[in-house]
């Protein structure tokens, strides 16, 4: 209203009779204040009222939601009296105005300050993150189901009471109601434990503490008793919860509304996309796979290997040739009229060895053991032979190489391959 001040940063003021206060908010936006805070802080030496004034009478004009659940409680919430006070508020919110009234007639001072980097701002933000990309291992882990059974028996005792009886309540209708309204009184008895928790602390150290024990190591017994989630649909159920609650996070963990909306945008889309861009991913390895050049790498046979090969390839080709020779497609006749020893043909066909008795013991005799220094000299002498031509000599190269195929080059097993 027109009879209240306006505050403004770095301001001190000191007065001793009933008056409001009123801090206008800066409609220009600038990311240097996206976690930036205003600290108001009322103190005197007696006892005073402080007393919030919401502009909006009526919560039923609250854009979102989380404005309609803050406008309920300040409405609900009563007016407080202490010696001290603090109120922090957030850059690019709504304009604040309170109202202090002190008993008795005794100076009290107001002292505002900008805090640049609100560390509880920052913190709620990268929760927010750091729940919403995790929430699905985090499901599935027991030691976060047990400390999150913890945390839900602490904070939202009804909430938790009730989900432990949920199998008692018949209609589904029914349970429903009573966790909206548990959610509601929860989260109003958060909101009184945040703004008196200072002198709750000091006052009843030993209640809070006792209490804190108390439902934590029942909420703990329960939660055991019940065992982690093994069911799917619960396992989702409790995903989405913390993704819910890490959107909340977010929103209230950045000054600038607009901010947070594109942070929670970015990072559905960021789940959404994860299984075409792993698809494309996987497709362009495949695709890079099929048109990298191959490399041809010649592998080097030893004498046995080679030997081994040799043996191997000359029964299949064999095997093969006796097939062919066999098919009705074969010209057996034209075969036959051109052929020396048909009847050693046909001994082949029907299963013979293609090598004689005889033509076996003169290859081995020739061939054989004591041979072998013969072979190494004939192929050192070839090396040598090649090393001492013209490299430059290409039509020298083609004429040795048509000599070479109409030499007769003696070779172990020559027989068996041809």
């Amino acid at each position: 209203g027109k009879n209240c001040s306006l505050l403004q940063e770095m301001d001190v003021i000191q007065k001793q009779d009933e008056n409001c206060y009123c801090y206008v908010q800066n409609r220009t936006i600038h990311l240097q204040y996206l976690w930036s805070t205003l600290q108001i802080k009322v103190s005197s030496r007696e006892k005073f009222r402080f007393e919030p004034i919401a502009e909006k009478n009526n919560c039923q004009n609250s854009e979102t939601v989380f404005e309609f659940a803050a406008c309920a409680v300040q409405i609900l919430w009563k007016p407080e009296t202490c010696t001290e006070t603090f109120l922090s508020i957030k850059q690019y919110g709504e304009d604040v105005c309170f109202k202090i009234q002190p008993f008795k007639i005794e100076p009290y001072i107001v002292r505002v300050k900008r805090e640049m980097l609100d560390g509880k701002l920052l913190f709620l933000f990268v929760a927010g993150i750091f729940l919403f990309h995790f929430a699905n291992s985090l499901s599935r882990s027991a030691k976060f189901f047990y400390l999150s059974g913890i945390i839900l028996g602490v904070l939202a005792l009804l909430v938790f009471v009730l989900l432990t009886l949920k199998r008692f309540i018949p209609r589904h209708s029914t349970f429903w109601i009573l966790m909206s309204g548990s959610c509601m009184v929860s989260l109003y008895l958060i909101y009184c434990f945040k703004e008196n928790m200072q002198w709750l602390w000091s006052e009843h150290k030993n209640y809070l503490l006792g209490y804190f024990l108390a439902v934590g190591i029942t909420s703990f017994a329960i939660c055991y008793q019940h065992g982690p989630l093994t069911n799917e649909l619960s396992i989702n159920l409790l995903t989405w919860m913390l993704q819910l609650t890490a959107f909340v996070l977010i929103y209230f963990g950045v000054t600038i509304p607009q901010v947070a909306y594109a942070v929670i945008a970015v990072s559905l889309c960021s789940k959404g996309l994860c299984y075409p861009l792993g698809a494309a991913c996987h497709i362009a390895r495949k695709m890079r796979h099929h048109f990298k050049s191959k490399k041809l790498v010649f592998k080097y046979l030893t004498e046995e290997e080679y030997r081994e090969q040799g043996e191997s390839e000359t029964i299949r080709a064999l095997e093969e040739l006796r097939s062919f020779c066999r098919s009705p497609d074969f010209p057996s006749w034209i075969a036959v009229s051109k052929l020396q020893a048909p009847h050693r043909f046909a001994a082949f066909v029907l299963g013979s060895p293609h090598v004689s008795p005889a033509e076996a013991k003169a290859h081995d005799e020739q061939y054989g053991i004591g041979s072998s220094f013969l072979e190494e000299q004939l192929f050192e002498t070839r090396a040598q032979s090649e090393q001492d031509e013209p490299a430059n000599s290409v039509h020298e190269e083609d004429e040795e190489n048509a000599n070479e195929m109409h030499t007769q080059v003696p070779f172990p097993y020559a027989t068996e391959l041809l």
